[in-house]
């Protein structure tokens, strides 16, 4: 596979039926991004963890099939975020979160090394997020995978309270 093309040079791209849309596309900005989240994520391990380590290996999986379902503009065609996706990470939270002590106020995101970079990849999937209901508004997109970022966000959000938990670190509350 020849790595460039050249097909890009006008500032457009290919979809996965190759209709061709600019790259400021807001469909384009959407799975960017999470190729953004995507990336931070694969920077994060090792943790130290074995279950973290695990469980983010698999978001980057996940977080590719989102990348590969934003390119399609027919959300019933080709790979797919579906809704076992979404219950895998609702059920990661929730085992994470039985290590936890409850969360009664915010936190700063910070940390330790592991635990600040996915505070940043859980920031980056926010922004994500906001990008795929933008273009979710007026062009067809799987639910499904917006809501798996949304839920994704929540999780990165508890991952890295554990590990930072697990690293002895505390959590620091904003002051007002």
């Amino acid at each position: 596979m020849k790595i460039y093309t050249g097909r890009g040079d006008e500032g457009m791209t290919d979809l996965r039926d190759m209709s061709r849309v600019s790259k400021t596309s807001d469909r384009i900005e959407a799975y960017g991004t999470v190729d953004e989240a995507n990336t931070i994520v694969g920077t994060v391990g090792p943790t130290g963890y074995d279950d973290v380590d695990q469980w983010l290996e698999r978001i980057q999986n996940h977080l590719h099939i989102v990348q590969a379902d934003f390119a399609n503009p027919d959300p019933d065609d080709g790979p797919a975020v579906k809704r076992e996706h979404v219950d895998w990470i609702e059920n990661i939270i929730d085992e994470a979160d039985t290590e936890l002590d409850p969360l009664e106020n915010f936190i700063l995101p910070g940390g330790c090394e592991a635990g600040a970079t996915i505070h940043h990849a859980r920031a980056v999937t926010r922004r994500a997020e906001r990008r795929a209901v933008g273009f979710a508004a007026d062009q067809p997109a799987n639910e499904e995978a917006i809501v798996y970022l949304n839920r994704l966000s929540d999780a990165l959000f508890t991952l890295a309270r554990l590990v930072n938990m697990r690293e002895g670190v505390r959590e620091d509350q904003p002051t007002y």
